[in-house]
């Protein structure tokens, strides 16, 4: 029974950990903000630690406990908020990149970013998802990721083309990384639950992102 909660624990810390960077990292870019997109930049921090929170504390919980079911509403209510805060992060970023290199030619597709937000939202709002269950549709899970991709590869695009030289240069690697990183546990978490230990490394690089921003 030790040995088994032995990860659970290893990743109780990790989590731990990340929420706190987060929002430490979000406090005080609002706190010694000197620029418009210093403060944004505080903002997306902090819903990104915000809004994660609400599915790693019942996600903690379960496996400290080893009860599982008793948290599956939990969990899967915490899903559904991360996948809308995880949107609006990108936005978030979107807006950042703008302010950083005004009259990029990026800024024309404005207009994805926010059609690929409010699409993945609405998606992840529809009750064919069954959030609160096992039993939602493999295919639902990878429609409302299809515009999630649309939305990081755009805000990618934007960092790789305009960001060479700035402290933001590797921004666009870090993102690919996330969503390298994502993919697979998208894909295939179900049939092989081991996958979903990618999502740790994937954290690591919104962790790389927020440090960015310092």
């Amino acid at each position: 029974m030790k040995s088994k909660r032995i990860p659970a624990i290893a990743e109780t810390v990790f989590d731990v950990f990340y929420l706190c960077a987060g929002t430490v990292i979000g406090i005080y870019l609002l706190v010694t903000a000197k620029a418009p997109w210093q403060e944004l930049y505080g903002v997306m921090a902090l819903v990104l630690a915000g809004g994660d929170a609400f599915h790693l504390v019942p996600r903690m919980r379960a496996g400290l406990t080893g009860e599982r079911e008793r948290f599956l509403g939990q969990l899967g209510m915490g899903k559904l908020v991360t996948s809308i805060t995880m949107t609006v992060f990108y936005v978030l970023l979107w807006h950042i990149g703008l302010l950083l290199f005004p009259g990029s030619p990026m800024e024309a597709w404005t207009g994805v970013v926010y059609g690929a937000a409010v699409v993945r939202i609405v998606l992840c709002l529809l009750p064919q998802n069954k959030w609160r269950t096992d039993d939602g549709a493999r295919i639902w899970n990878i429609l409302r990721n299809l515009p999630f991709l649309l939305l990081g590869g755009v805000v990618l695009a934007l960092f790789l083309t305009s960001a060479g030289g700035s402290q933001f240069q590797m921004m666009w690697l870090a993102i690919l990384l996330s969503y390298a990183f994502y993919i697979p546990v998208v894909l295939g978490s179900r049939k092989y639950p081991m996958l979903g230990m990618l999502m740790i490394p994937k954290t690591c690089m919104y962790l790389w992102i927020l440090w960015m921003g310092l």
